[in-house]
């Protein structure tokens, strides 16, 4: 806090504290010569809501964590000539500047790799061509030559050397980008519509309101530093989903009729407390938004969350877990929804569901392949995408694509592939042709076109298993085997932190070191959960096994899809459906090749 004092305080202070040393460094005394208590300063600045909620768990007799501990002892924001300083050396961080460095979206990932992951913000998930081939030439300059789409929209790039730290943070910036706050206790990537401005059937158009969260966000100190990571979502209604419904919170776009005790129109319902690795979708609150006020609503369930988020416990920190506080108390979710518009210092408005007209149809499959625009004679071509994934001369071939026949934008999805819209239907048939030239695909399977996949144990410490490279083996080895003719989900995701959402896909595989003799050696391998759903089919997976080898892994899988095609209703009924009319014990016997 020292750089909240002008010089004469700090060398008024510096007096006082000298004085109370000389006298024995008993402070002040009272009569009968025992030390007075001095009350602690109140903490001022865009920080003190934290330490003021640090304190109060400190008071309460409980310990904080050590990242709560790190982020007191010297902000993130405050050590960037730390972080030069290592760059200098050569220098990895140690555990603390580790988890500071993360605010500057640099993750040290080793044992995985002996180098940094750099994620970056972009809002919305839409750049310039340009943008994207700068990011290129950045991930072939300094890093491994290739980069990932994320399932935050998102692009990250890996082995940047720790000489090199500083020149990535710099340089992204001087793209006209940034990787604030991009990992750690923060408001992550802020994810909205892919088809933005272009879906002939959204209801708003979700760009400009992710660009005021963004730009919030990144101009407010004191929105960094959370008790926990933190997503937000826009979805206007667009036909690829944004999976809003898996955020913190939720702005899911709504036509409001008449009747209802608001003016009639589009309207932002908001959802709160999505975290499918806890195995919770977002919750219902009743209240709407105006599509103008979104940032002020999430800054102010932010700024509560900030209050009372638990600082003492990483697995019991995110958003959901107030949430249930308040749930298990009389005033349930109105009494958080009181604290917020408090905060607000005005209330949101609350509709009953009858006012609201259902939402539009999403599809899919919609983020794969050529689809048309609202705008007449355009499309927006879809990018396949192997898990994600693509080398330097992919980006740049598809930047030249979007730049030469397409309207400059290169957009993420949530689906970890990319659209290249503004393509006029007589460049169409070149652009397909282009990205074929490239490597890569604008055609996909239903199991390809749903393979989602985190990064795995050869970028993250945490993960238990290759995941990028299975769920590759498990689409070759079902494809070949398998026509499906409606989209399936399969999700891979490495650890507890689910960031592939393995809950809500289908088919979901998480992580596990699988025993394989007494000796206790370990090979990759997956528990497997089916039935999970997003959207209006929004639904938590059931385990049906455990400690599946890695190689069974396709095996399984294949079970799973034949005895779908085998026992549906008809060819309408869903995978989800399917597996919701059967029990685990049938379920896991149709993984296994048998049927009961």
């Amino acid at each position: 806090m020292s750089g909240d004092f002008t010089p004469e305080q700090k060398r008024y202070l510096e007096g006082f504290v000298s004085g109370i040393q000389a006298r024995g460094g008993n402070g002040f005394l009272g009569s009968d010569n025992t030390p007075l208590a001095v009350p602690e300063p109140t903490p001022t600045g865009p920080d003190a809501p934290h330490f003021l909620a640090q304190d109060e768990a400190i008071k309460a007799g409980k310990k904080l964590v050590d990242q709560e501990k790190w982020k007191r002892e010297e902000h993130p924001f405050d050590a960037y000539h730390k972080l030069r300083g290592q760059a200098a050396r050569h220098e990895y961080p140690k555990a603390a500047d580790n988890f500071r460095w993360r605010f500057y979206g640099l993750f040290y990932v080793a044992p995985a790799q002996n180098s940094y992951m750099c994620r970056l913000r972009i809002p919305n998930g839409i750049l310039s061509h340009w943008q994207f081939t700068g990011v290129a030439g950045l991930a072939e300059k300094f890093g491994g030559g290739y980069a990932h789409v994320t399932t935050r929209a998102n692009l990250q790039f890996r082995e940047v050397a720790a000489k090199d730290a500083i020149d990535v943070v710099e340089a992204v910036q001087d793209l006209g980008l940034t990787s604030r706050g991009a990992g750690a206790d923060n408001i992550r990537n802020v994810t909205g519509d892919a088809t933005a401005g272009i879906d002939p059937g959204a209801l708003i158009d979700t760009r400009p309101h992710a660009r005021d969260w963004h730009f919030r966000i990144l101009n407010q100190r004191t929105l960094y530093g959370l008790p926990r990571k933190f997503n937000v979502a826009f979805d206007g209604g667009g036909a690829i989903p944004t999976l809003e419904d898996t955020n913190d919170i939720g702005f899911q776009a709504v036509e409001v009729e008449d009747g209802a005790s608001v003016a009639p129109g589009v309207w932002f319902k908001l959802v709160v407390g999505g975290i499918t690795g806890h195995r919770d979708l977002a919750r219902e609150t009743g209240a709407v938004v105006k599509p103008g006020e979104t940032a002020e609503v999430a800054e102010a369930i932010v700024r509560v969350y900030i209050a009372e988020g638990d600082r003492t416990n990483r697995t019991k920190a995110r958003l959901k877990y107030v949430l249930d506080r308040y749930a298990a108390e009389a005033s349930g979710l109105n009494g958080f929804l009181a604290k917020v518009e408090q905060q607000l210092g005005r209330p949101i408005a609350r509709v009953d569901a009858k006012h609201i007209r259902p939402r539009p149809a999403q599809d899919r499959q919609a983020h794969i392949g050529a689809h048309p625009q609202e705008q007449p004679g355009l499309f927006y071509l879809g990018v396949v995408l192997p898990v994600g994934k693509m080398s330097c001369a992919q980006m740049r071939a598809l930047a030249a694509i979007a730049r030469d026949l397409g309207d400059g934008d290169i957009r993420l999805t949530v689906w970890q592939n990319l659209l290249i819209s503004g393509i006029s239907e007589v460049r169409l048939e070149r652009a397909k042709a282009a990205v074929e030239k490239a490597g890569l695909e604008w055609r996909a399977s239903s199991i390809r076109a749903g393979l989602i996949a985190c990064t795995g144990s050869r970028g993250c410490r945490f993960s238990a298993a290759d995941t990028k490279t299975h769920a590759e083996e498990i689409a070759d080895w079902c494809e070949a085997r398998i026509k499906l003719d409606q989209p399936v989900n399969i999700h891979l995701t490495g650890c507890h932190h689910s960031c592939a959402q393995h809950y809500i896909g289908d088919i979901g595989l998480v992580a596990a070191r699988v025993s394989v003799n007494e000796e206790g050696e370990t090979v990759d391998g997956y528990h497997i959960v089916a039935g999970g759903g997003f959207g209006a089919a929004g639904a938590i997976g059931r385990e049906i096994l455990r400690d599946v080898k890695a190689e069974d892994a396709p095996t399984r899988v294949e079970g799973l899809l034949k005895a779908y095609l085998s026992h549906r209703t008809g060819a309408a009924e869903s995978f989800q459906d399917f597996s919701a009319r059967h029990e685990v014990a049938v379920l896991k016997s149709f993984a296994e090749g048998q049927d009961p």
